[in-house]
């Protein structure tokens, strides 16, 4: 699971990962990444929209893609903002590889 340390919850710290952020696309996610230069650790944050499905659904891809997360935040570096959003065919994904080719590509 993802520490609450390490849990993005500010919507003013949402904005400017996917405003200014680097962005990435697969077929299912869309993954921001902006760097603030603070000794801060790596934060990450889910924009998972009712287009994905319902309630139970949505719950489901938030477990799953955090626990994905959790294993690959020590790629970023420190005071990272990482935003993650899932699409509509997110339901059917493989949460671990599209996460760690969306990180990869955003940290190389």
């Amino acid at each position: 699971m993802l520490n609450k340390s390490a849990r993005l919850t500010s919507s003013s710290d949402f904005a400017r990962a996917t405003k200014s952020g680097l962005r990435v696309a697969t077929d299912n996610f869309v993954g921001y990444l902006y760097l603030t230069g603070s000794d801060e650790v790596a934060k990450a944050g889910l924009i998972i929209s009712k287009s994905v499905g319902g309630s139970v659904v949505r719950h489901r891809i938030a477990r799953q893609a955090r626990h994905a997360i959790a294993s690959e935040i020590t790629k970023l570096s420190a005071g990272a903002l990482f935003v993650l959003r899932a699409n509509s065919k997110a339901a059917a994904a493989d949460f671990g590889v599209e996460i760690s080719q969306i990180l990869n590509r955003l940290v190389d």
